[in-house]
């Protein structure tokens, strides 16, 4: 995993905090200097920080868990979500309902509602119905659509979040803490960095900069899926070398069994021969 460098982090603005009277007394370790009356984030703790993150959410991934991803925001809307869905792990950018995670089981009713409607266009069910019908079931999908369209694919409750933004997230973030769920987040100098258990000192504004922290963290989810890969191919590699091995020595076993059967038999044949010759020559 290649890690990223300061020089790409100074050219996609990761830098860059907000005004001075915007800031959070807490993340006062985070920020190297003010300029202009604007924080700059210390690139040494965002790069230190961003390596630990990538190798938890490694860790989380190559165990085959998933990881839901989480942006609403206008600038990281379109990179989350072309990034889950190359990596085929779920997102929302939407709208962060309330009780999606809490209330998970509700959620994926509506999920369930989505996916009958799918089978209803599929086997001709809503060519049956009215104009007005059709229409209003339409309406229903696209909206289900776009809201839970990300999570369609998840059937339970995520090993953990990545979240850009936990000022604007903050619904997620304490759905989180509520269900002890691991959190990932990109933190600007306006939040609070202690709301998460892995947080990125970073400029969560530019879209450069979430791009560029977002791809190394998808970096080390295609590494952990990878691992988890390689794991499952050695581990059934070597129950086939098990298994042969566990027929080979039962052939071994057998083999003077057999042997024996076959010694034994061997007089009683001989036995009968003679008694045949016998008959034979009376």
């Amino acid at each position: 995993m290649a890690q990223v460098t300061q020089q790409e982090m100074l050219d996609a603005g990761v830098h860059f905090g907000h005004l001075k009277r915007k800031w959070h007394p807490k993340m006062a370790p985070y920020i190297f200097m003010e300029k202009n009356d604007i924080h700059l984030i210390d690139l040494n703790h965002t790069q230190a920080k961003l390596e630990e993150a990538s190798n938890a959410i490694r860790s989380i991934v190559r165990s085959g868990r998933k990881v839901l991803f989480v942006a609403t925001k206008k600038q990281a809307k379109e990179i989350i979500e072309s990034e889950a869905q190359r990596l085929n792990m779920p997102y929302v950018t939407e709208r962060w309902l309330g009780g999606m995670l809490t209330n998970f089981a509700t959620v994926r009713k509506s999920i369930k509602k989505m996916s009958n409607i799918d089978k209803m266009e599929q086997n001709g069910t809503m060519a049956t119905l009215s104009k007005k019908e059709r229409l209003m079931i339409s309406r229903e999908k696209e909206k289900l659509q776009r809201v839970l369209g990300g999570i369609e694919e998840l059937n339970r409750l995520p090993a953990a979040l990545y979240i850009v933004d936990i000022k604007n997230e903050h619904i997620a973030v304490k759905e989180a803490q509520k269900l002890n769920i691991p959190t990932f987040a990109m933190v600007d100098t306006n939040s609070d960095p202690t709301q998460v258990d892995f947080p990125i000192p970073a400029n969560d504004d530019a879209t450069k900069s979430i791009a560029l922290i977002t791809r190394a963290i998808m970096d080390a989810v295609a590494q952990g899926l990878e691992e988890r890969k390689y794991d499952k191919d050695s581990a059934e590699e070597t129950e086939a070398v098990a298994a042969e091995a566990v027929a080979t020595d039962e052939a071994a076993t057998e083999a003077p069994a057999v042997a024996a059967e076959v010694m034994a038999e061997a007089p009683a044949s001989n036995e009968s021969t003679e008694a045949a010759e016998e008959n034979a020559a009376v």
